[in-house]
Formats: structure tokens, C-alpha cells, sequence
């Protein structure tokens, strides 16, 4: 028989004596040798508090920022609610039965939505559950809230992890919010009063972030959309990369696993030419051809699947192209090798001897590779 809600089992005693002991030792309250370690994250988090004069016994405000400065946030952050309302409405039902509640917030910890089963008349719940409190670090020390928007990954805190005692009878879990140009928007919390630890929602916050900056991205203008994921990993999940495409071919967007893939950094982001070592036109081609995913080459030597389509036409992903390499189409590298050419000729204005130091082959190749006699 499953424990009562808010029971303690003997291992989360220990648990929670664990992290009371990993406390007392960073904390400087005892000399406890031996004592197990928190993640590296909380410990520079608390450490963090305690340069900033704080002190774990301090009573917190939970102060909310001003009229003007929430009417500010709420306008400022419609994308960001509009992408988050059905996935945050999808936590709730994933959530009912553990106790947790959603929490979203800007990148500066002001809450700007709450939902799911959250009990106004209990003073702990409703003391962060209020659009417009501050949840930052700087204002409540160590939250999922605070220690997400520092580092800017996915965490996990349960009861006296958190900073300071007014906080220990919180669990949570965090994950950070990226826009379409790779700056974090805001962080996503999952957090219940007195429950049981609940490490997997780290997982589900994870998830649920990356849907809600997959909608952000798809909500932004763009003329082509590029699906992309490495060879022998089946397309059509939250975790492939998303680049949204200008019609000059410029990149307008991209979600974090596109950014990764590619190895860009910081918007604004670059044309597809410097990413793709395939004309753009190319790559046009196949959205309003409809081509299933194929197979592309980068300038970094690597190989990504791309599935292309045009803004408004449904991303989809068929049967064949989430059967596995034998099955997905590729380009001949003899067309790819062709097209490369073509396209350093045209970026040397017809110099065939320039295109031919460009790619480091001689201006004979080039003409027979072109079929130029």
C-alpha cells in the first residue's frame, strides 16, 4: 500500500537528513566530516546567498513587484504565455494526483502564470502562487526559480536544499525557456508543499519547456521551416531541431537542439549558405516539392537529416522517413558535389579560376565537373 500523502517513508528521512548534514557543512553551521554533498549547482547557489549577507534563518518577504511593473511583464511575455497555455494545461493533468503545481515566470524570477491544484487557503501555496510575486534568488535565496535562471539548466529541489528555512517545505523543479533568438525567456516550475520527493519531474519540466519553445519558434515569421535531427534518429519529436528560414534565406529562429547542432551562438543568426554546404535554393526545392527528409551536409564536415516545409504546410512526418536510414532518401553525393561547385562559381561572379582556389581544386575540374568544355 502506497504512503499517504505528505507521509515519510525511513529513505525519505534519510534523505532529508542527508541534505541537513550537506547544510550544516557548507553552510559553516558544524564541522561535519564526511558529510554527503549537495549538486554543485545548489552548493554555488547557496554560496551565492550567503555572499549577498543572507542568512538561512532570515524570514522572507515573498514581496510582489509593482502594479506597473507586472502590467510591464505580462505585455512583454504574451508569446511566451500563448506558447506555454496548453502545454502548462497538459503538466496539470500529468500532475493531479502528486500535490505539484505549475509556476511560470521572466528571465528576471517574476511570476507571470500559475495553474493546477493550487489551495489559496494554504499560506505556503499562496504565498508563491501569485502572478507578480518576485520568486528570483536574489529576493527568496535558493528556489528551482532562482538557481534555473543562473545557471540555465534543469534542476531539481526538494525541502532543505532550498536556502532558506522559510522555503524548506518546498520540492521543485525547474527548467529554463529559450526564445527563437537564443536568449532564455524565462524558466518553467514544477513545485508542491510538503510531498514526496518527485525527481522524475525533472524530466517532465525538461520536456515540457521544450515544447513551449518549439511553439514559440513556430509562432515567429518565417517562410521555411527546417525539421532536423542526425542520421538514424527518427524525426518528428520535441527534441529535434527547429530553424525557422527567411525568404532570403536568412535564419530567423532556431530552438536550443538546432543551435547546438549547428554550432551557432548568439543571434542574429546566419544565412543557411554559411550553415548548409548545399545551396539554399536547394533546400526551397524540396518544401514546395514536398520531398521527404534527406540527408545534407554541413560546412563543419558533419551530416544532418533536414526535412523541409513551407510556412503554413503541415511539418509532417511520414511512415518511411521515421523507418531508419535504409529507408530515408539522401542526396547523391555526386549532385551535392555538383551543386557546390555551381554555387561557388556563382559566388565568384563566373570567375572560374577564383571558385577554383575557393574550393581548393583547379579550374580543369571545375569545367569538367560542370561539363564546360
Amino acid at each position: 500500500m502506497a504512503p499517504a500523502p505528505g507521509t515519510l517513508t525511513a529513505t525519505s528521512q534519510h534523505r532529508l537528513q542527508q541534505i541537513e548534514q550537506a547544510r550544516r557543512a557548507v553552510l559553516g553551521e558544524d564541522e561535519v566530516l564526511g558529510a554527503p554533498r549537495v549538486e554543485p549547482w545548489i552548493e554555488r547557489s547557496w554560496r551565492r546567498c550567503l555572499a549577498q549577507g543572507q542568512r538561512p534563518q532570515q524570514r522572507i518577504g515573498f514581496e510582489a513587484v509593482s502594479a506597473p511593473a507586472v502590467r510591464r511583464a505580462l505585455d512583454a511575455n504574451q508569446p511566451l504565455l500563448r506558447a506555454a497555455a496548453p502545454v502548462i494545461q497538459s503538466l496539470a493533468r500529468a500532475m493531479a494526483d502528486t500535490g505539484y503545481f505549475a509556476i511560470l515566470t521572466d528571465p528576471q524570477g517574476v511570476v507571470i502564470d500559475v495553474n493546477g491544484p493550487i489551495d489559496h487557503h494554504n499560506r505556503l501555496a499562496h504565498l508563491i502562487a501569485r502572478v507578480g510575486v518576485d520568486l528570483s534568488e536574489r529576493a527568496v535565496g535558493t528556489t528551482a526559480i532562482g538557481t534555473t535562471l543562473t545557471e540555465q539548466q534543469p534542476v531539481w529541489l526538494h525541502r532543505g536544499e532550498h536556502f532558506f528555512d522559510d522555503t524548506s517545505a518546498y520540492s521543485c523543479a525547474g527548467a529554463p525557456l529559450f526564445g527563437p533568438d537564443g536568449r532564455c525567456v524565462g524558466m518553467l516550475d514544477l513545485t508542491g508543499i510538503h510531498v514526496p520527493e518527485r525527481p522524475a519531474l525533472k524530466h517532465l519540466v525538461t520536456q515540457s519547456a521544450l515544447s513551449i519553445q518549439n511553439a514559440m519558434l513556430l509562432a515567429q515569421p518565417h517562410r521555411l521551416l527546417l525539421r532536423l535531427n542526425w542520421p538514424g534518429h527518427p524525426l518528428g519529436a520535441d527534441g529535434d531541431g527547429l530553424l525557422g528560414v527567411g525568404a532570403d534565406g536568412h535564419i530567423t529562429g532556431a530552438n536550443r537542439a538546432a543551435a547546438h547542432m549547428l554550432g551557432l551562438t548568439d543571434a542574429p543568426w546566419p544565412h543557411c549558405s554559411d550553415v548548409f554546404a548545399v545551396p539554399t535554393d536547394h533546400l526551397f526545392d524540396a518544401a514546395r516539392a514536398r520531398r521527404p527528409a534527406v540527408e545534407l551536409p554541413l560546412w563543419s564536415s558533419l551530416r544532418v537529416q533536414v526535412l523541409a516545409r513551407l510556412h503554413g504546410s503541415p511539418c509532417d512526418i511520414r511512415p518511411a522517413e521515421a523507418a531508419g536510414p535504409a529507408t530515408r532518401a539522401t542526396v547523391p553525393l555526386k549532385d551535392l558535389e555538383t551543386a557546390l561547385i555551381r554555387q561557388a562559381v556563382d559566388e565568384a561572379r563566373g570567375n572560374v579560376m577564383q571558385a577554383a582556389r575557393t574550393l581548393g581544386i583547379s579550374r580543369a575540374t571545375v569545367y569538367r565537373k560542370l561539363n564546360k568544355r
